[in-house]
């Protein structure tokens, strides 16, 4: 009986020291580690690396650690604990762009009416583009003191669209006929992907540390074929009056790749802040 309750006891102490247990504190009573029930924002650590590193090497121009919101990757990162060693992550970015390219061009003169000398017109290019990321995993976490092992399985899915119009200030006439696009719209994609990692977390300050994550697993994307829509004049159309054309061609290419390997830019390092 008393071996029976020993070993039940040592079972007991085990489990618990590996548990996070979330009372390891700083000297003004500030828990370090992160707590049931919190939430935690995780940012790329790698342009506040490079920018301490370059402060230490002579690099010239050195730019301050902005967050690159360019990026068609870049997805807002966070996660839920829902206890001591579990936690739901998530990935988010829902983006859209355009831009505007305003030229004057000499205006063509047209049977009627004439135009001023030198009067000029407004070709206007526009660019608009698209992009949606969303992720979901499950985070397990091991250990109890300020270094402390993850583990998980998360998958994301990934959309992107584009498109080039061009509207021009001379019409397209006899006296303009020649052939110009109006319309480009690039081929959409579709990426999926879904994979295990595997890492640490060290927690430098309370409630703040730094993670790098190891990643294997499987990668497919898609681009499918886009459309250029142009206009021209048809001289022969309307019994030889003229009138405008306007074609629509698909293509010219579309394209796929699949893969199942580690993560092609090495360990991921972020930057990880909790709250409640």
């Amino acid at each position: 009986m008393k071996k029976t309750v020993l070993f039940a006891a040592a079972i007991v102490v085990a489990s618990a020291a590996t548990a996070q247990t979330g009372e390891i504190t700083s000297n003004r009573g500030e828990n370090w580690l992160s707590q049931d029930g919190d939430w935690g924002l995780t940012f790329d650590a790698q342009p506040f690396l490079n920018y301490a590193g370059n402060l230490f090497n002579g690099t010239s121009g050195n730019g301050g650690a902005a967050f690159n919101w360019a990026n068609p990757m870049f997805a807002i990162q966070g996660k839920k604990l829902i206890d001591a060693n579990t936690a739901y992550r998530g990935k988010l970015r829902i983006g859209f762009g355009s831009t505007k390219a305003t030229d004057l061009v000499p205006a063509i003169p047209q049977p009627t009416p004439v135009p001023t000398p030198l009067a000029t017109v407004e070709d206007v290019a526009k660019n608009s583009t698209f992009n949606l990321v969303l992720g979901a995993g499950l985070e397990k976490r091991v250990g109890s003191s300020r270094v402390v092992g993850i583990y998980g399985a998360e998958a994301y899915i990934a959309l992107g669209s584009e498109k080039n119009t061009f509207d021009y200030g001379n019409v397209v006439s006899a006296q303009n006929p020649g052939a110009r696009t109006t319309e480009e719209k690039f081929g959409s994609t579709f990426g999926l992907g879904i994979g295990a990692f595997a890492g640490i977390e060290w927690f430098c300050a309370p409630k703040l540390s730094l993670s790098g994550e190891y990643t294997w697993g499987l990668m497919m994307s898609s681009q499918g074929y886009g459309e250029t829509t142009t206009e021209s004049w048809d001289p022969s159309a309307n019994n030889n009056a003229g009138a405008v054309q306007t074609v629509t061609i698909e293509g010219p290419s579309k394209g796929s790749s699949f893969g199942i390997d580690t993560g092609i830019s090495g360990a991921s390092i972020g930057i990880n802040f909790y709250f409640q």
